[in-house]
Formats: C-alpha cells, structure tokens, sequence
C-alpha cells in the first residue's frame, strides 16, 4: 500500500489535515487588578511609611462565612508568591491565595469612618453579614 493510499485509509495519516481543529486554550483572567484609587493609594503608601517595601495579599481562615483577606507589607516576596505589576505598581499573591483570587479587582474606598482597600472578587460565593469574611 503506498503512502497515497495510507491517506485515504486513514484520516489521520501525517499527510492528511485533521478531522476536527484544535480549539485554542481560552485565556485566564489576571490574578489581580487594581482600580485607579487603589493604584493612588498603594503608590502614596510605597512612597511613605512603606517605602522599600510591597504589599502581599493573601486569604486566611477567619470569620463566621471562612476566608477573609490578609494584606501585609513584606520587604521580600515569600517563595511561591505570585508577582502582579498593575498601573505601574507590583504586588504580591500568596500562593496559596491565587486561586481564590484569579479575577478580582482591589479598589480604594473611602467612607466617613473609615477608609481601606476593598475587593470585588468574581470567586466569591457569598459574605457574611457584617462583610469581614467569604466563602467560595
């Protein structure tokens, strides 16, 4: 039988296209973002009290809903830790954070009593009442 044959045989021979094509691998979201405020803020922080340092993000067992946010100053990333540069400004991921955080966006709000970073996180299933944890 010749190699033309083959091909006829068999349409997966190596000169004959495949059946069906590939579908191209859908591309992740980043792990985080940061909203213009957010940017603001960490900058004022990075160039103030915080200078030489970065902020790690990461979530703990916490709370009555199970995870909550845990932010910190570090001046070296801890290993495994995930590297995020947004607006010009680099944070740190706990490793054992990014999946729970893949998608969510870091703003900076501002209320009469009190003023902090905020997350919009698209993993979250629910909050508890009073807001301080979630679950996924």
């Amino acid at each position: 039988m010749s190699q033309t044959e083959i091909g006829k045989e068999n349409p997966m021979a190596a000169d004959s296209a495949p059946l069906q094509e590939k579908a191209a691998p859908r591309a992740l979201p980043p792990l985080m973002q940061m909203t213009d405020r957010a940017a603001t803020r960490l900058r004022q922080l990075y160039e103030g009290a915080n200078k030489g340092q970065t902020l790690r993000i990461g979530v703990n067992t916490k709370g009555c809903s199970g995870m909550a946010y845990d932010m910190s100053f570090v001046t070296a990333p801890s290993a495994g830790d995930e590297r995020v540069v947004d607006h010009g400004l680099e944070l740190l991921i706990d490793r054992k954070a990014t999946l729970f955080l893949i998608g969510s966006v870091m703003d900076y709000e501002v209320k009469d009593l009190e003023s902090g970073f905020t997350f919009s996180n698209p993993n979250e299933k629910g909050r508890c009442g009073c807001g301080e944890s979630f679950h996924v």
